[in-house]
This record gives C-alpha cells, sequence and structure tokens, in this order.
C-alpha cells in the first residue's frame, strides 16, 4: 500500500502545480486506497459464503425429503394398523355373536333324536285303534302327541325349524340323497321321500334331510 502511495504522489506532483494541493493529494489517494480496501475485502469474505448456503439448503431439501417421506410411511402403518384393528374387532364380534346362536347346537342335536322317536310312536300307532273303547292307548297317544307338538314349539323358540322337503328341489346344502330312482309323473331332480327329516338353527342347516331323488328314466 505504501509503494502504491508513493507512486500515486509521484504522479500527482508531475500534474499539480500548487503546493497546497501536492501536500492534499497524497492524503486523499491513502483514503482512498484504505476504504477502498475493506470493501474488496468484504467481497471477497462475502464471496465463498454463497456456495456454503447453497450447500445448507441442498442439506435441509433432503432433510425435508427424508422426513416427508418417514411421515408418508408411518401414516401408511397407522392406517393399515386401524384397518386390521377394525377387522379384528368385527371378527371377534361376529364370533361372540354365532356362539350366542350356535352354541346351543350340541344339545338341540341330542333333542333332535328324541323328537325323532316321538314322531314315529305317534306315526306307528293305528288311527282306528285309537277309540274311547280303549282309554289307555288314547290317552297314551294324546299325550305323545301333546309331548311332540310341544318339544316343537321349543324347537321354534330357539329358530329350530324342521325341513321336509316332500316334493321340492333337490338342495345338497340342505339334504342327503340316499337313493335316485325314476319315478313316472315326477320331475327328475326332486325329493320323491323324504327318510328323516332335517333342521336348521337360524338359517344354518344343522341337520340335512334324508330323502331320495328322482333320476330321468
Amino acid at each position: 500500500m505504501a509503494s502504491w502511495c508513493v507512486r500515486a504522489v509521484r504522479q500527482s506532483y508531475t500534474i499539480v502545480a500548487s503546493p497546497s494541493l501536492v501536500r492534499a493529494t497524497p492524503r486523499l489517494l491513502c483514503t482512498a486506497t484504505q476504504q477502498k480496501s475493506p470493501g474488496s475485502g468484504s467481497e471477497e469474505e462475502n464471496g465463498p459464503q454463497k456456495p456454503e448456503q447453497s450447500s445448507a439448503e441442498k442439506a435441509l431439501t433432503e432433510e425435508k425429503a427424508q422426513l416427508e417421506e418417514q411421515v408418508k410411511e408411518l401414516t401408511d402403518k397407522y392406517k393399515r394398523a386401524l384397518a386390521d384393528t377394525e377387522n379384528l374387532r368385527r371378527r371377534s364380534q361376529k364370533m361372540v355373536e354365532d356362539a350366542k346362536m350356535y352354541g346351543i347346537q350340541g344339545f338341540c342335536k341330542d333333542l333332535l333324536e328324541v323328537a325323532d322317536i316321538l314322531e314315529k310312536a305317534t306315526e306307528c300307532v293305528p288311527k282306528e285303534a285309537v277309540t274311547s273303547e280303549n282309554p289307555h292307548l288314547k290317552n297314551l297317544y294324546d299325550g305323545l302327541v301333546m309331548t311332540d307338538g310341544q318339544m316343537q314349539k321349543v324347537f321354534t323358540k330357539h329358530s329350530l325349524v324342521k325341513i321336509n322337503p316332500d316334493g321340492q328341489k333337490f338342495d345338497p346344502y340342505e339334504h342327503e340323497a340316499l337313493f335316485h330312482a325314476p319315478i313316472p309323473g315326477k320331475e327328475p331332480g326332486t325329493v320323491a321321500a323324504v327318510t328323516k327329516v332335517g333342521y336348521k338353527l337360524h338359517g344354518r342347516t344343522l341337520r340335512p334331510a334324508l330323502v331320495g331323488v328322482v333320476k330321468a328314466p
């Protein structure tokens, strides 16, 4: 900086003739040089800061993208967990309802055997034998009929319905075919005979009806 001031002084002495201006000129030139120097230094200092700011912004952008991806992933997992929980709740509720509805099916199956015996007992008694001339047989028959009727009422109360598909279309979900035979005047695929009636509990087949099915000749 000093050498530069000396050169400036020499040039000012060659150009300016007045001594007072000669004495003032070097000071002005040195002052201008000093004022210029900090500005140039600040530009040099500010210059390298731009890449640092851009790299910092780039790092923040990458971190933001990573955080958004993590939030998206966690949100997806949260929604899946909610869906699984809801499905589990519905399945558990359905199992509880089915347990309430079909929990007595084992007991009902045992009672069906008793109902079959009562029905067979009333069917085997000849109608002409049930007269007032034989009061003991008549009372026994009436008692069996009343017991069978009361049992059917209890079955109906608990949604246990009898399946008697005589003449109906054969349904493999409700009927069990024991034999197939061609029968004139009967449509093929219909039930021709019912060996044992079936039962349904709350719309679900508890015991299929044992039937004979008509086949084409």
